[in-house]
């Protein structure tokens, strides 16, 4: 046990040091999602109106901003096993004598502690978006960005690490992980979508973890849309969504080799 937490430790805070040393990472994963929400926000603005009403577009974009900043520090952090396998670290730690799992947790931890980090660092900018954080939404909105940023980081983890290549899993990316993004709520209401499109949404696991976000900050002024799912459900399959991603992830770490192409 005390091998197994050193060496979860150790590659957690690996990830934030080496996050911290490479600042193009940090500039990608914090300013770009800023770009999205300042342009589209002010370009669709005029034309475009929540459910429900008593909002901006630059409000209803705010929170899918927040977890797309979970989403692209998920990207960035796990395609470093990609790097990792090619400079034979992964390979050091995969002969080592610890469980597969202290190695998934442990790079799972440490992007999911950058994740929350940066998107803490956005819901600071909240009044700019005329969004006002009261302690209570503020208590309840961490966890959850948490449980998001777990499972996304968990799912981002699977992916690369049957990956030989940068190329495929930017690739994947674009049509997996992006798409699960659009389709979450965090761009679009479900409501007024084609009856085809709502389904899809709905069987986004990433749509509940927006949802529960969403009726957090709404105890902060903003009004719930009348199509979001139940809080109470939303977290609870936010918390399945992580445990599945996470235990999906161990599976294929515990498997022979080191990923990527035998």
């Amino acid at each position: 046990m005390r091998r197994s937490f050193g060496a979860t430790r150790a590659l957690l805070n690996r990830e934030v040091v080496r996050f911290l040393r490479e600042r193009n990472r940090v500039f990608g994963a914090l300013v770009q999602p800023v770009f999205f929400w300042v342009l589209f926000g002010a370009g669709l603005g005029a034309s475009f109106r929540p459910p429900g009403g008593g909002e901006s577009y630059g409000q209803y974009l705010f929170p899918g901003t927040v977890v797309l900043i979970l989403l692209f520090t998920a990207i960035f952090s796990t395609i470093s096993l990609i790097e990792d396998r090619r400079e034979g670290f992964l390979q050091g730690v995969l002969v080592a004598p610890i469980p597969r799992s202290s190695l998934v947790l442990g790079k799972v931890l440490g992007g999911t502690v950058l994740a929350l980090l940066q998107g803490g660092l956005l819901m600071l900018l909240a009044p700019l978006a005329g969004i006002r954080y009261g302690v209570r939404a503020a208590l309840i909105s961490v966890p959850i960005l948490f449980l998001v940023a777990f499972a996304l980081t968990a799912l981002s983890f699977c992916i690369a690490w049957r990956m030989d290549s940068t190329q495929g899993f930017h690739a994947v990316m674009t049509v997996l992980l992006m798409p699960l993004w659009l389709l979450s709520g965090a761009f679009f209401p479900a409501e007024g979508a084609p009856a085809w499109l709502g389904i899809v949404m709905r069987a986004d696991p990433l749509t509940y973890g927006m949802a529960a976000y969403r009726h957090a900050l709404a105890l902060g002024g903003p009004a719930v849309p009348n199509d979001l799912p139940g809080f109470g459900a939303s977290i609870g399959i936010t918390v399945i969504f992580a445990v599945v991603c996470f235990a999906a992830a161990v599976v294929l770490a515990r498997r022979r080799g080191t990923g990527g192409r035998a």
